[in-house]
C-alpha cells in the first residue's frame, strides 16, 4: 500500500510534538471502521461524569502481542514507529461505575480518522473511544479527539530506554520518574497497568472535571507502586 503524509510534518503541530510518534506515515486509503454500539456485556450506562481518565498505551508492548494482526499493521508495521500512543479519555463517574455508550455515535469521517491516526494509530479504536466514551461527554467527534489530543500533547516523559534496563524498577520508581518529567504531577495521579508477566502495559492519568490533573481514586484500577516493572524496548 503506498504511503503518504509522514509523521515529520504532522508532528510540527502542538498538540503532537511533545508525543511519541518516532515515525508515522499514513496510507492514502484508510479503511472505513464499523459502526460500535452497546452490547449485553457493555451496557449503555448515562451517568453523571466526577472525573476523567486519559489513558496512554506503550506501543513496543502491544506490537510485542499484537504486531501480526492486519489491524495492528498502522501501527506496528509499515516502518512506523511510536513510543507511547493515546487510547483514549474516559469520562468517569463519582463512584465505581463510569458512563458509555450514552447515544448512538456514527461512523467517523475520513478527515477526523486521518486528523489523529497519528496519536491513536487504530481507525477503529478511535471509532471505539467515541462511541463509548465521547458520546457520554456530549461533544462532537472533532471536539472529542481535540480535547483528549490536547490532554496527550501536553505530557512529557522519562527516559524509557534508561527504565528499561533497570533490572529492579518498580512501578513506583516508575511513576516518580514519570511525575518528575511533568513537574506539577505526582506518583498518586497515574495508575500503571502491566500483563500478567509484569510489563507495562499502559498509564492511566487521573484527571478533574476542568481537565487538571488530580489524585486517582483509591478504587481504580492498577498495580501496586511495590511491584516489579518491565518495560519492553522492541526490537
Amino acid at each position: 500500500m503506498k504511503l503518504a503524509v509522514l509523521a515529520a510534518l504532522a508532528l510540527l503541530t502542538p498538540g503532537v510534538a511533545s508525543a511519541q510518534a518516532y515515525r508515522c506515515a499514513i496510507p492514502t486509503e484508510v479503511p472505513a471502521p464499523r459502526v460500535e454500539g452497546p452490547t449485553a456485556r457493555e451496557p449503555r450506562r448515562a451517568l453523571p461524569i466526577g472525573s476523567y481518565t486519559l489513558a496512554i498505551s506503550w506501543g513496543p508492548q502491544y506490537c510485542k502481542g499484537n504486531g501480526d494482526r492486519p489491524s495492528a499493521r498502522l501501527q506496528c508495521g509499515a516502518g512506523n514507529r511510536f513510543g507511547f500512543t493515546l487510547h483514549g479519555l474516559w469520562p468517569d463517574g463519582r463512584g465505581r461505575e463510569w458512563p458509555q455508550y450514552c447515544r448512538a455515535a456514527p461512523q467517523l469521517s475520513q478527515q477526523v480518522i486521518r486528523r489523529n491516526l497519528c496519536v491513536t494509530p487504530s481507525a477503529q479504536l478511535l471509532q471505539h473511544e467515541y462511541a463509548k466514551h465521547g458520546t457520554c461527554m456530549g461533544v462532537s467527534p472533532s471536539a472529542y479527539f481535540n480535547q483528549a489530543s490536547r490532554l496527550f500533547g501536553r505530557l512529557r516523559y522519562p527516559d524509557m530506554q534508561a527504565l528499561s534496563r533497570r533490572r529492579s524498577l518498580t512501578v513506583g520508581q516508575f511513576a516518580q520518574a514519570f511525575a518528575r518529567a511533568n513537574p506539577g504531577l505526582t506518583p498518586a495521579m497515574f495508575r500503571v497497568t502491566t500483563d500478567r508477566a509484569g510489563w507495562l502495559d499502559e498509564v492511566w492519568v487521573c484527571l478533574d472535571t476542568r481537565f487538571g490533573y488530580r489524585a486517582c481514586p483509591a478504587h481504580q484500577k492498577g498495580r501496586a507502586m511495590t511491584q516489579r516493572l518491565q518495560i519492553w524496548r522492541g526490537r
